[in-house]
């Protein structure tokens, strides 16, 4: 299992499941959920390497392997700590 880490709080989640679910129970602030709007960007403070590889959307919002798109992201195992 995997798991996502903001704010002393920890959500595990199957492993190449996408973080949206996750990052919304943990207070991450959605609108669209397709990428369009970046309301859900994260800064990712550890694990970078756990996620998938950046999406087409998120090149496009100039995102990076720092910053990512909640919306977008697949993690691939362990252990992923953001804050927004």
């Amino acid at each position: 299992m995997a798991k996502v880490i903001y704010n002393n709080q920890e959500e595990e989640i199957k492993d190449n499941s996408k973080i949206i679910e996750t990052c919304e129970k943990l207070g991450v602030p959605f609108s669209c959920y397709s990428g369009v709007c970046h309301i859900c960007k994260i800064k990712v403070i550890e694990g970078m390497q756990n996620l998938s590889v950046l999406t087409e959307k998120e090149k496009d919002a100039n995102m990076n392997k720092n910053e990512r798109l909640a919306c977008q992201c697949t993690i691939k195992k362990g252990n992923v700590k953001i804050e927004f």
